[in-house]
């Protein structure tokens, strides 16, 4: 399957240890910024299938046993940021998509 690198937003509109909603390709993706993971953009489907609402960019984000997480500001389910594995329900599962910073920008990798 064919990836493609879209723009996803400009780096001045991440806002550090949070998370950020973009529309890219007709899907909402939630972006977080992690300055402490050696300025690791991270993106992830904004949906949270526990509570079924588009809410994933407004959770907390933090660090889990090693692991980069953010909770879900309905049911505080625990979502990995490297791979959108739910902790406390593994059968909950969203996309996660190979994001990086180039010149001031931040570009995401979706499945064609």
């Amino acid at each position: 399957m064919e990836q493609h690198w879209e723009l996803a937003c400009q780096a001045e509109d991440l806002v550090a240890d949070s998370g950020v909603c973009a529309l890219v390709k007709g899907q909402q993706v939630a972006l977080f910024w992690l300055p402490d993971a050696d300025g690791q953009v991270f993106a992830i489907g904004n949906f949270d299938p526990a509570g079924w609402a588009n809410v994933l960019s407004r959770g907390i984000v933090g660090d889990l046993g090693g692991e980069w997480v953010v909770a879900s500001p309905l049911y505080k389910h625990h979502y990995r940021l490297c791979d959108g594995h739910c902790i406390e329900q593994p059968e909950l599962r969203i996309p996660a998509y190979p994001a990086r910073l180039v010149d001031g920008k931040v570009w995401i990798r979706l499945a064609a």
